[in-house]
């Protein structure tokens, strides 16, 4: 058996070696004879000398190979009270008539599409009908603000749009059409054309001549073989959450990016084809694209796609229905679906109505997974609990306990240890390694990793600028955490959220670890806001557990009391306070930095990705104008 350890060494002593053996499970047109291109670092690429074709290797391959019948994609949908299965030979027939459909209105290698939907098998068959061609194709959240959909249309450049007639939410139906119609008016670059896919919930009103509706073009188009690209060519643009003026729009390559997935599929999550794998995320952000789309497809799982909800569609129990009913091997969320579900459920009465024992394991990304729920989700599911921790920029787990290899010992609260191809340390402010247990910046040494961003969209001094020039030689993740004698890491906050108060640098996720042990909270956030005395104060913000009757003032005194007992006074952790619920975006952040601006009165816009602005117009009437900023 190899350990995690020996896997390591291998990649650290022959990084090039490494990603060319790993290169071996994708199927290429010209394999490439080597691995790094340094030739214009510190932009590195990967396999630039290399052709291939993402759709090929997530359809057409399984079907070459006799395993056509097999399920490639499972849809889901509570909000419709519909179940849908595809298989990857009508997955294959799909993709050719989409890309047949863009290919004889002008769309070809290079040209970029915007992809406007919401959780559809449509979505992942508009993403691989672009890749089928070579176009580049970038995914807006379903029901963006028009204002921000143009944004990215306007950097993007798009030939096409594909988007649906509507998205449906819990209680009511999202209209995509008007909100695509308002963006195009006001982008100054306007599509060719746009597809548009009907749904029964809500019909879109066609402009003749621009407007192409999905099933009566895909019904009379002429299928479309793959298209070879270059190992280093962009398959998809992806634009961060909670950008403001510029977009920022993180790159992904086609050749690295399969290497990566397909290494992940294997060593990390421990699947095989077959299995039934469900990120129950959205197409919109990162892990959808990487692991409800690309990783399972390339891998000849079967993914799952979920239109719904944690709890509410029907209950707290849905995702354990769902679990029980497709056999899924791997369940993948955000810790704040968990929290969601803790909250309604918190003795995980759910659970025990569904047979979990197909499950192998529970893995989260997205933000901090807090060791309370950690704990919960282990104790009832009684199955692993893996916190893994990525980013958008990197597109799979920097840090993980890799399952694939070997099980390592859990320590809730840390993700775990570095995956090949990130060499992690941790820098104070001059950019100078810390000992170990000490706070400081997360940076990765260069190059990345295959997979991760070679840059942005049309922006390399933009790219420089925000991960590269602090730390020379390294990668400047914007992530602060220690790194403990065993190697595993520990991300504490943003480097933004580490608060200083009267001289000490302390965590907010250290604060919020204590408040989530109290027996009546649910989730917390904790802010720094402006103290004219001490620089920064914490605020801690806390919801309660469904059913809590106890006075509010009681478990605001305990909790402060709490703080003073683990982090002690020098937090000066005085003010806390019970909200119903906490602002949002809608990938589960929680927006700090927006109610810090509120709580100091500086100027701020509500989020674009926001969830639910209520909350955030709720929490504004409670703390505006509590912090009070040295002027």
């Amino acid at each position: 058996m190899t350990s995690y350890k020996d896997v390591y060494s291998e990649w650290e002593n022959d990084p090039e070696a490494f990603w060319l053996k790993a290169a071996e499970e994708v199927d290429w047109y010209t394999k490439p004879t080597k691995a790094l291109d340094d030739s214009n670092a510190p932009l590195y690429q990967w396999f630039t000398d290399a052709s291939t074709n993402t759709c090929w290797n997530a359809v057409d391959r399984h079907v070459e190979a006799g395993r056509g019948d097999q399920v490639a994609i499972i849809h889901d949908s509570p909000v419709t009270d519909s179940k849908t299965k595809i298989t990857y030979s009508e997955l294959q027939e799909k993709v050719a008539a989409l890309a047949g459909v863009l290919s004889e209105r002008g769309v070809a290698k290079g040209d970029r599409v915007v992809i406007y939907m919401p959780m559809v098998p449509e979505a992942l068959v508009a993403m691989l009908a672009c890749a089928r061609l070579g176009a580049i194709h970038s995914v807006v959240f379903g029901g963006f603000a028009a204002h921000e959909l143009a944004v990215r249309i306007e950097d993007a450049k798009p030939k096409a749009v594909i988007a649906a007639s509507c998205g449906i939410e819990p209680g009511r139906i999202v209209e995509y059409k008007p909100l695509l119609d308002g963006a195009i008016e006001i982008s100054a670059h306007k599509p060719d054309f746009t597809v548009i896919l009907g749904r029964p919930q809500a019909e879109a009103s066609m402009i003749e001549g621009r407007d192409v509706d999905w099933a009566e073009a895909t019904a009379k188009a002429k299928p479309v073989k793959c298209v070879p690209v270059g190992g280093a060519d962009p398959l998809y643009i992806l634009y961060t959450s909670g950008t403001t003026g510029q977009p920022k729009g993180v790159v992904r390559h086609n050749g690295g990016h399969m290497v990566a997935l397909l290494w992940t599929m294997k060593n990390v999550y421990n699947v095989k084809p077959g299995d039934v794998f469900w990120a129950a995320s959205d197409v919109g952000w990162v892990v959808g694209h990487s692991y409800i789309c690309y990783a399972p497809l390339l891998m000849g799982c079967t993914t799952l796609v979920f239109e719904g909800k944690p709890v509410g569609t029907p209950d707290p129990g849905t995702f354990w229905r769902v679990v029980e009913e497709h056999d899924v091997k791997v369940l993948f969320t955000a810790p704040t679906a968990l929290r969601a579900i803790k909250r309604e459920d918190p003795e995980a009465k759910h659970v025990n109505r569904y047979d979990m024992s197909g499950l192998q394991a529970l893995f989260l990304a997205g933000e901090r997974a807090d060791p309370d729920t950690i704990n919960w989700a282990q104790e009832h599911l009684k199955k692993p609990v893996i916190d893994h921790w990525w980013q958008t920029e990197t597109g799979f787990g920097i840090a993980a306990n890799p399952l694939g290899i070997e099980q390592l010992p859990i320590k809730p609260g840390s993700p775990a240890v570095p995956m090949p191809g990130y060499k992690i340390e941790i820098l104070d402010e001059g950019g100078h390694p810390v000992p170990t247990g000490t706070l400081g910046a997360i940076a990765v040494k260069l190059p990345l990793p295959p997979g991760t961003l070679p840059g942005l969209w049309n922006a390399d001094d933009r790219f420089r600028k925000s991960y590269l020039d602090h730390f020379p030689g390294y990668y400047e993740t914007g992530d602060a955490g220690i790194m403990d004698e065993d190697g595993y890491v520990y991300i504490m906050a943003r480097t933004d959220d580490v608060i200083n108060v009267a001289g000490h640098r302390l965590s907010t996720g250290g604060m919020e670890e204590v408040l989530a042990n109290h027996p009546d909270v649910a989730e917390c956030a904790v802010i720094g806001i402006g103290d004219a005395l001490k620089g920064q104060a914490p605020l801690g913000l806390i919801c309660l557990n469904a059913g809590c009757d106890r006075p509010t003032e009681e478990i605001e005194k305990e909790c402060v009391k709490l703080i003073r007992q683990e982090i002690g006074p020098v937090a000066a952790f005085k003010l806390c306070m019970v909200v119903n619920a906490l602002p949002k975006t809608r990938s589960g952040k929680v927006l700090r930095g927006t109610m810090v601006s509120i709580a100091d009165g500086t100027d701020w816009k509500m989020p674009a990705t926001i969830d639910d602005p209520t909350v955030l117009d709720e929490i504004s009437g409670r703390i505006s104008g509590l912090g009070t900023p040295a002027p």
